[in-house]
């Protein structure tokens, strides 16, 4: 399981910008089963998506398909942990 943190690099209007390419990149992983929650941060200085993926290059493949990845909006830090203790029925996402 993965956490990537993303911190804007670029103004909101730019964010802005890329914001449509980066929920259709957002549903295409929802779909695959790879991201379970996603959300901005607040203030809005960047955003949070909780990730599952078999290895950390794998989570890395799939950040750089990001359009925030591509066009140097966001930084990202990968934070890799493995889930011991969780609510009723997170299991299913395991």
């Amino acid at each position: 399981m993965f956490i990537f943190s993303l911190t804007y690099l670029k103004p909101i209007n730019k964010v802005e910008k890329h914001l449509p390419q980066h929920i259709d990149y957002l549903k295409r992983y929802y779909q695959s089963g790879h991201f379970i929650s996603s959300g901005r941060k607040v203030p809005r200085i960047g955003g949070v998506i909780l990730c599952r993926a078999d290895s950390h290059d794998q989570a890395m493949t799939i950040i750089q398909e990001d359009p925030f990845y591509i066009h140097q909006i966001a930084k990202y830090e990968v934070i890799e942990f493995i889930p011991t203790k969780y609510v009723e029925g997170f299991d299913i996402f395991l």
